[in-house]
Formats: C-alpha cells, structure tokens, sequence
C-alpha cells in the first residue's frame, strides 16, 4: 500500500476542501491515487452536505445580473477561497444572480425555491454543488433595484459588489458612482443623511482634542473651528463630500451637477462583512490528522 504522507493529505485538502480526516481515509482507501479520492469525496459529498452546514463560509463571491432597469447583487459563501474561485462555483454564483433578476426576488428564502435554466431550484443546485465542490456553501444576501432611473450594477473582482440608482446623468455616469462606492466605501450619501448623534458624538471628541487656551476663545470662534473640523468629517463619510475617484479635482457633488445628475441611493455588499473567520492552521491539523 501507497504511503499516505503529510503532504499528500494537505494535496487533497487543498484541492477538494475536505476535512483532513475524510482525506486521509479517502487516500487509504485509493491506495495514495489522488485523483480517485477527489473523486471519491465528490461522490460522496452529497450524503455529508447537512454534515457541513455547520462550517463557516466567510469567503465566497458577490454576483451580480442586470437588465431593464432592474439589478441584483447576491452573495454566495464558500468555505475557501480557493472554491470560491472555482468555475462551477462561479458558474453556480451567476446562475443564482440571473435567477433572482429573472423572479424579480427580495428574499433569499423565496430566492431558494427559484428555478435556474436546468430545471432545479437554486437550492437543490446548491446542494448539487456542496456534492461537487466538497464545502459548505451558503446563499446569505440579496439586494435589488428595479428603477426608471439610470441604474448601475458593479463587481469588483467578486469580492465587492455595489447597486447604484441615480436620477438623471447617464449610464456611464451611474457606473462611475458605482466604482467609486466599491473603492471608497462611503457610509452615507449626502451630508443631510449623517446621523445627528454620529455629527454631535464628533463635535464632543474634537472639543476633547483641543488645547485648554483653545477652549477659551470666544464661543463664536470656537464654533467656527469645531464647524469646520465637523464639515471635514462629514465629508469623508458622505458619498457627496468625497473627491470623485475618476477626477479628483471634483467632489463627487461636483462631477453629479456637471453631470446633471442626482444620486438617489446606493448599496454596497463585501464578501464576508460580518462573519467571523476562522484561521486555519493547515500544518498542525495535516500533523493532528496524520497521529490518528
């Protein structure tokens, strides 16, 4: 019999997201054929799919499907990265992205009940992927817009996607918005929509920050420095305020007038914001693995 070495488990593991475990018997049980244990798991995945529910997935991709007026963006997590950049993980990812444009979904629960071009629900598909792809893989978000107005839809890379609705201005302007939010993440769009409590919260730590001579200038004066240290702030957290990624020599307020444009809202969804990862240390469980 083949010797089942360390690095051939941590081969597999890679390869298929497997556990180490279900590798090393895998390997056993194909005599050391790599080949036919990432089958072997794949094969069997479909049995151990409620099994992996339970792993996180904080990697993943955001799809993304636009026509008509209307644009979704879907996140889909995958355990690694590694199947996150798989073509029957993208493949798959796409597939649900045109299906909740298609059924017009705001839920991820109806969005599971959604038929794709082959006949099966996104859930079952899904599943059908768990078997493939040897992960847990989740679909965890959906937005959408469905707008007479310019709408923009944007990826970057997977990992960020962005939903844009401007008034006015015209596609590539909508776009350029779109591409600014994902790179520049602005929690707010306009100066009116910063929260009173984030605005006075700022003006109690600039006052804090300031020197005791400072505190003593007359209250108008006073005002006046802690107004513009605030219109600083507000700028930075606003869409509006910011310098314009494609013409920094305007705001993005600006490059909206000149454009005859008015941004009416956007969103912007990363890969997986929220969720707790889980660092692993690949050597230590190949080594664990390998003394049972």
């Amino acid at each position: 019999m083949a010797e089942i070495t360390a690095s051939l488990v941590k081969e597999l593991r890679e390869r298929t997201g497997a556990g180490m475990m279900e590798c090393k018997k895998a390997l056993s049980e194909t005599n050391g054929d790599i080949d036919a244990a990432a089958e072997a798991l794949r094969k069997s995945g479909a049995a151990k799919a409620d099994k992996k529910a339970s792993r996180v997935t904080a990697e993943g991709r955001i799809a993304v499907a636009q026509a008509d007026g209307k644009a979704v963006l879907v996140e889909v997590n995958s355990e690694t990265d590694f199947v996150a950049k798989d073509e029957n993980f993208v493949a798959f990812t796409d597939a649900v992205a045109q299906a909740a444009l298609a059924a017009g979904s705001t839920d991820v629960e109806a969005l599971k009940a959604a038929r794709l071009p082959g006949g099966e629900t996104v859930e079952e598909a899904r599943a059908a992927a768990i078997a493939k792809l040897g992960e847990n893989i989740v679909v965890r978000r959906l937005t959408a817009i469905s707008s007479g107005n310019n709408v923009a839809a944007y990826s970057h890379g997977g990992k960020i996607g962005v939903l844009v609705e401007v008034a006015g201005g015209d596609t590539d302007f909508a776009r350029g918005i779109a591409m600014h939010v994902a790179a520049m993440n602005p929690p707010y769009n306009k100066a009116a929509d910063v929260p009173a409590e984030f605005v006075a919260k700022e003006k109690e730590i600039e006052l804090a920050k300031m020197s005791e001579k400072d505190k003593q200038k007359p209250a108008e004066i006073l005002e006046k420095i802690i107004g513009g240290k605030i219109a600083k702030i507000v700028n930075e957290v606003s869409l509006y305020g910011q310098p314009y990624v494609l013409n920094t020599d305007l705001s993005v307020e600006a490059a909206a007038k000149a454009a005859g444009a008015d941004v009416v809202g956007f969103t912007r969804l990363a890969v997986g914001e929220g969720i707790e990862k889980v660092v692993e240390d690949y050597a230590a469980e190949v080594a664990k693995a390998m003394q049972v």
